[in-house]
């Protein structure tokens, strides 16, 4: 919850962290319906972030609503989950998903920083299923 609060500090942006130990199968689709209920059109310039983690399927999916992913593309969510899933390879989960958070607060203060007040438009808690 300290590296979402800090990743978010400098920017307009919300980022969301999802622990998933209940789907066996289609862990894609589980997780856009998770993006969907906690993150999609919830922000004011839809730029949302999801990482959802199914560490017993070992599946990991980034999400990124409308206006982030305009902005960085598919390929930067490649880069992402490529480096966490090489870090939770060597077992580095937590390091894996702080350093991805992180990343991920750089690159929402580029395209979305903060120009008054800024409100936490999305709980920073990690929910879990």
């Amino acid at each position: 919850m300290e590296a979402i609060q800090s990743a978010e500090n400098h920017s307009t942006g919300e980022i969301r962290v999802h622990i998933d130990s209940t789907t066996d199968s289609n862990n894609a689709e589980t997780a856009f319906k998770v993006f969907n209920k906690l993150c999609k059109d919830k922000t004011a310039e839809k730029n949302a972030v999801l990482f959802h983690v199914n560490f017993e399927q070992k599946y990991l999916t980034i999400i990124g609503d409308t206006g982030i992913h305009a902005k960085v593309h598919q390929s930067y969510w490649d880069h992402l989950h490529d480096f966490i899933t090489s870090e939770f390879a060597k077992g580095n989960h937590y390091k894996a998903l702080k350093s991805a958070i992180l990343e991920t607060g750089l690159e929402l203060k580029k395209y979305f920083p903060v120009t008054g007040e800024n409100h936490n438009e999305l709980p920073n808690e990690i929910t879990f299923s």
